[in-house]
């Protein structure tokens, strides 16, 4: 049984904090958040203690932490719970500043604990079946992944102001999913984008839409697709082009439902969230988490994945302010 502190009991803690509370292997001991009535609520349904982060990181019983709060807290947690020698699951990103995350790896290394990011797009049943048939040679040659990432509608405007903007926020599980199935890393990036539909995610510095273009040294190229809308649920779908072959992913839909009245359109109804979407993803994301603290190889983005993932968020934001292509400095 391998014993946890929660730090978060926002939206996405609760999803890690229940699928650990859910597993066989696991058991939530604490959890902390700046948020005493979040973290009661958690805790009890967890069968865990609201403590606070000194004390649960001096507890020699927890083997492991999950960092699931605010963004700008994330490197101070990894460096604390690397001191403290703990395993380390956290959400990405790891940062929105390069040099921070930089130091957080450092710390992680320094002490030899293991740290894992939450790229949970990797551990989609869809998507996983896609990559295995890549590495299978289902497709030949990889020439070209396309990746479209829109969400159902925008989040507050508060919210986009301390996000980090599009890319650090919402399209580096894309940039991802890009180094993950393109098998190489990109060397270019070039991103644009637009304001088309929420001014107020204007005035707070960002756009509502955007693309990116991503080239490999080789030539491969990824395309990358973002909206803050789409009124038929949330469209995730992933193809990758080969030499001999095309595989597609497509939307999961929801069950036992006709039309899309939002849209008009016939046909299945898109699952509204990521939530629903990618249920099964978190879940397995966790156990695979647990194995690898068990000593099994598994497939786990790992702190170098997420600090690729925001080189690629940061050259893309210099590409967008910029207007012209960002060559990719590792």
């Amino acid at each position: 049984m391998i014993e946890f502190a929660v730090f978060g009991a926002g939206r996405i803690g609760t999803v890690h904090a229940v699928n650990l509370h859910q597993h066989p292997d696991a058991r939530v001991r604490y959890v902390v958040d700046v948020d005493a009535g979040s973290a009661v609520d958690l805790a009890a349904r967890c069968g865990a203690r609201v403590v606070s982060a000194t004390d649960a990181l001096a507890d020699r019983d927890v083997a492991a932490v999950v960092i699931a709060t605010s963004t700008d807290t994330h490197t101070g947690l990894i460096g604390l719970a690397a001191a403290a020698g703990k395993a380390i699951f956290c959400e990405k990103p790891i940062d929105l500043d390069i040099e921070r995350a930089r130091a957080a790896l450092d710390a992680v290394n320094r002490h030899g604990v293991r740290l894992a990011i939450g790229f949970n797009r990797r551990h989609d049943p869809s998507f996983r079946e896609i990559k295995d048939q890549v590495a299978a040679g289902a497709v030949g040659s990889v020439e070209y992944v396309g990746i479209t990432s829109r969400d159902p509608t925008p989040p507050p405007a508060e919210y986009i102001a301390r996000s980090g903007g599009m890319f650090r926020d919402m399209t580096i599980h894309d940039f991802d999913m890009a180094r993950w199935l393109l098998g190489e890393e990109p060397v270019v990036v070039f991103a644009t984008g637009s304001v088309l539909f929420d001014r107020s995610i204007g005035e707070a510095g960002d756009v509502d839409s955007a693309v990116a273009l991503l080239k490999t040294r080789s030539g491969k190229l990824c395309s990358i697709s973002n909206s803050r809308r789409s009124s038929h649920g949330y469209d995730q779908r992933i193809e990758v082009f080969g030499s001999s072959g095309m595989l597609q992913a497509g939307n999961e839909v929801a069950p036992g439902v006709g039309t899309a009245a939002s849209s008009g359109s016939d046909g299945d109804v898109v699952v509204p969230f990521f939530l629903q979407r990618y249920k099964d993803a978190y879940r397995i994301q966790i156990d695979r988490f647990l194995r690898r603290l068990k000593g099994e190889s598994v497939d786990l983005a790992d702190g170098v994945d997420g600090l690729k993932a925001l080189i690629l968020a940061n050259c893309a934001q210099n590409s967008l302010t910029g207007g012209q292509p960002m060559a990719v400095d590792p």
